[in-house]
């Protein structure tokens, strides 16, 4: 296996910490802390790149505050400067991972997303049902064989063993510099317990889940042999005509999550469902011939649209709030 060394010296490059900058500040060029950081632009990249240089760079504090979209999370901010130095991180290591990671993962990946995952969803249950065979007692069109794993791993990102995340990135990059930058920002968050998680709102925690996770995505396709496989950060599902087999499936991967990254699957969310029933992904329930929309999303779509019948004095109030 290819690895990767001597590669701090391009990391902390002006020239990687500027376009580091300009992805830190897509969308968010109007944010106060922006404008600041961007009105000091060389001063500030300067400094961050000698203490990138001398190994004093330390992240700031997170800070904490509860989204509800729909689900109750707890997410973590990063300094702006934080920002800058997570892209600039990413822009090095991504292209290293990228080239081993599965086909079929299309969670904060280029060219993948949700509407990707979803045609591939719709190419996989072509063939599961060789075309839409339908079954004997079928009463409409949607009523094909087959079933699907649908399934989600529990409380993923707070159960994240940064021990064996550290080791898995060990196997590409061994520059001793940017493990221990990596393993600094990793160590930024407020452990429920010691060693376990990564903080939901950080760019390093989304790539970082596609690396963990990539074990199984191997474990999945190389081992098992599993042709009908798709995952989404840490929900993923697999096609097959036969229920006992994905039954089995799971099994294998529950006790493979346990014993490998000590992870395991929601014991409720993680079930084996018929096809024409509908299959909960990705914000839709997929049928055969068509996909809703799940209600959560359009309860969080009237929301938002509902904004904008709303005075400006009354609009700015709520976003502020």
């Amino acid at each position: 296996m290819k690895t990767y060394n001597k590669i701090f010296n391009k990391l902390c490059s002006l020239e990687n910490l500027k376009l580091a900058f300009k992805k830190a500040k897509k969308g968010k060029s109007k944010k106060w802390y922006v404008k600041e950081f961007e009105c000091n632009l060389d001063n500030e990249l300067t400094k961050l790149k000698m203490e990138l240089d001398n190994q004093t760079y330390r992240p700031q504090t997170l800070k904490r505050f509860i989204v509800r979209d729909p689900k109750t999370r707890v997410v973590h901010a990063s300094a702006f400067r934080d920002r800058v130095v997570h892209h600039a991180i990413c822009n090095i290591i991504e292209p290293v991972f990228e080239k081993i990671f599965i086909n079929d993962s299309y969670a904060n990946r280029k060219k993948k997303g949700t509407l990707s995952g979803l045609n591939r969803f719709d190419k996989f249950k072509h063939k599961v049902t060789r075309n839409r065979e339908l079954l004997r007692s079928a009463k409409d069109g949607n009523m094909t064989v087959g079933y699907a794993l649908k399934a989600d791993i529990r409380h993923y990102f707070d159960t994240v063993d940064l021990e064996i995340l550290m080791e898995i990135i060990q196997k590409k990059i061994i520059d001793s510099k940017v493990l221990r930058l990596i393993k600094a920002i990793l160590d930024n968050h407020d452990f429920k317990t010691k060693g376990k998680g990564m903080p939901l709102g950080n760019l390093t925690s989304q790539f970082f889940a596609n690396v963990y996770l990539n074990e199984l995505d191997y474990y999945v396709k190389h081992k098992l042999k599993v042709k009908y496989y798709i995952r989404y950060v840490d929900d993923f599902v697999i096609l097959h005509r036969s229920k006992e087999k994905l039954a089995l499936y799971r099994w294998m991967i529950d006790n493979f999550l346990k014993q490998r990254l000590k992870l395991e699957l929601h014991p409720e969310k993680s079930k084996i469902v018929p096809l024409h029933y509908g299959v909960k992904l990705l914000g839709f329930r997929v049928f055969y011939y068509y996909k809703l929309p799940r209600k959560s999303n359009l309860r969080i779509f009237e929301k938002k649209l509902s904004i904008y019948t709303l005075t400006p004095r009354e609009r700015e109030s709520i976003l502020k709030n």
